[in-house]
């Protein structure tokens, strides 16, 4: 296993090509310093004077363009960093780009402020004005019970770039302090970092690798516990604040307000899949342990493939055919915007020093959406490419046919077009493929990867993270120890005596940047609840419930999720597509029960 190289020595073109948002970083410094005069000019001729609707509209309407000025200047910084956390230049654009940002809120606030104290008589005129920006004004009105007075929001605003602080504090713990230097197996030193360990090796066939590079992992994490906690508590300390300052009864009330999501699909999310998927996943552990001939079925054995040796590898070209393959039923349109990401550079595939862990999409409005992977060369990447381009297609789509202000859906609704990718992908293998061992390796990696990941790994989070807000609730400080003690507890609870759960399982929480993004775990399992339902009509009807879901994809963020799900097919407010998806879950593992004893005899 060879060390990481520096971002200086991966090949070009592996790498994402940033010059669609900026050619250089002059050009993106010019951006902001010319983006500066241009919200002064705008506070200048707007501040104190929103008083009837059609000024209220052209405020607006400008509002939106230098929304969409900024989002190249926070892109191209983000991306950059994200690139190779180490770097100084990108440590710098991302400061310029941070102080840039918080100075927009800060010298903006006041328009949803003065918006708020106009009449509702005169907000709905805007509306019938300006019917394009209806979302915008019932999204504004939505918040009035909980705004405060515009000094204090202008404040607050002012303040932005601080409030990132513990986001920005844990990757620097994570990516640049934490050395994990070499582990032993096998009488061989092997090089250990977080893309090593999350890359392959947390998943390695070789069980002394695994459970030694586990093991390594875990002890080098805990000596960053009390630094990692504290910072996590600064998070949870600002949400709090804010939670309480604009009036919310709990901080999951304050935090699902956003979501358009009330707390009775929140809690239902991640007790029916505690209580009814656990279950099916133990059956699951026990089947990998049997067929890997295991005395112990451990913690760190969990996301073992069930058959590695049925995976094929693959390259970066490779997966374009299979990917096209797999989404052509998605249309013309949608594969020109796959096969442009390759050609175009939106994809980078590279592992190097710095780089961020896990793979993600990012979709900046007025350009193209970008996607970070750290390519394995092993199939189950294809899996992982086709989640985010499943994120690309989405405001691909959403970002042509919405305003800037429009275009995000809610966070409930946001990883339903990418596991919806991820059922495309997994049904096209199964239906081209008749060998016993490959079907197996395709639905355990539907369970390992697309299930596994979002409705364990994600919900294990968010039952844990519920536990840890009712802590904040309760005005207690969050520290290591505690944090140790409620992972533990949620971990244990789910796998029950079916799995060893060893000493450093409950450092996982160290290890996710979701908590620093609000109630984001628990979406994943309610964007794969539905993204079921919507896969079997695919299968079913073909072209029409295509059609549907392009049409829900383009909605972007003008209706709630229940009413995109609507759209699709799917209603949420009751516990029947999620009751579905546990059952098909229990079905894929008695598929891979039956498949096991036809191969072994």
């Amino acid at each position: 296993m060879e060390e990481l190289k520096s971002r200086s020595q991966v090949e070009e073109k592996h790498t994402w090509d940033l010059s669609d948002l900026f050619p250089s970083d002059d050009a993106f410094y010019e951006a902001v310093q010319s983006f500066r005069p241009r919200v002064a000019d705008f506070s200048g001729r707007y501040a104190g004077k929103l008083a009837d609707a059609a000024t209220a509209v052209r405020a607006i309407n400008e509002l939106k363009s230098l929304a969409e000025s900024l989002v190249p200047i926070g892109t191209y910084a983000s991306l950059s960093l994200s690139a190779d956390q180490s770097d100084a230049e990108s440590q710098k654009l991302s400061s310029a780009s941070s102080n840039v940002s918080a100075y927009f809120s800060s010298e903006t606030s006041f328009v949803k402020s003065e918006l708020l104290a106009l009449d509702e008589s005169v907000l709905e005129d805007i509306k019938v004005q300006a019917p394009d920006l209806s979302v915008f004004i019932d999204d504004l009105l939505r918040q009035k019970p909980y705004q405060l007075d515009p000094k204090v929001e202008k404040v607050l605003a002012s303040y932005s770039s601080v409030f990132n602080g513990p986001y920005e504090l844990y990757n620097k713990t994570k990516l640049l302090d934490i050395d994990f230097g070499t582990f032993e197996a096998d009488g061989v030193d092997i090089p250990l970092s977080y893309l090593s360990f999350e890359g392959n090796l947390e998943g390695h066939e070789n069980t002394e690798i695994r459970r030694n590079a586990f093991r390594a992992f875990s002890d080098k994490l805990r000596e960053y516990q009390h630094t990692t906690a504290g910072t996590y508590n600064l998070q949870l300390k600002r949400e709090k604040t804010t939670s309480d300052l604009r009036g919310f009864e709990s901080v999951i009330d304050y935090l699902l307000h956003g979501q358009k999501v009330d707390q009775e699909m929140y809690h239902r999310q991640i007790d029916m899949i505690m209580g009814d998927l656990a279950p099916h996943m133990r059956r699951y552990a026990k089947l990998l342990k049997r067929v890997h001939g295991l005395d112990t079925m451990k913690y760190e054995d969990l996301k073992m493939p069930l058959d590695p040796q049925s995976e094929p590898e693959i390259s970066i070209e490779d997966s374009r055919r299979y990917i096209n393959d797999a989404l052509a039923i998605m249309g013309d349109d949608y594969l020109g915007m796959v096969n442009r990401a390759y050609d175009e550079r939106w994809i980078d595939f590279v592992k190097n020093k710095g780089k961020s862990t896990g793979a993600f999409c990012s979709s900046p409005y007025g350009t193209h959406p970008y996607i970070l992977i750290s390519w394995t060369s092993l199939m189950t990447e294809v899996f992982v490419l086709a989640h985010e381009l499943g994120h690309a297609g989405h405001f691909y789509n959403a970002n042509r046919e919405q305003n800037v202000f429009d275009a995000r859906s809610s966070m409930y609704f946001i990883e339903a077009p990418s596991t919806m990718n991820e059922m495309l992908m997994a049904n096209h293998l199964l239906e081209n493929s008749d060998d016993p061992k490959f079907k197996r390796w395709v639905i355990s990696s539907i369970i390992s990867r697309t299930y596994y990941h979002n409705c364990v790994t994600h919900l294990l989070e968010a039952a844990y993270q519920r536990e840890v807000y009712k802590m904040v609730d309760n005005d207690e400080n969050v520290a290591a120890g505690d944090l140790n003690t409620l992972k533990r507890r949620v971990i244990s609870e789910f796998w029950g005596d079916d799995v060893e759960i060893t000493e450093g399982a409950e450092l996982t929480w160290m290890r996710q940047p979701h908590y620093y993004m609000g109630l984001y775990p628990y979406t994943y399992s309610a964007g794969l609840t539905i993204a079921t339902s919507m896969s079997k009509r695919v299968l079913s009807e073909g072209r029409p419930a295509v059609d549907d879901w392009l049409k829900v994809l383009k909605s972007g963020g003008t209706k709630s999720p229940v009413e995109l799900a609507q759209m699709a097919g799917v209603d949420i407010t009751t516990d029947k597509p999620l009751k579905e998806m546990i059952d098909y879950i229990g079905e894929l593992v008695d598929e891979l029960e039956k498949l096991t004893e036809e191969i072994e005899g």
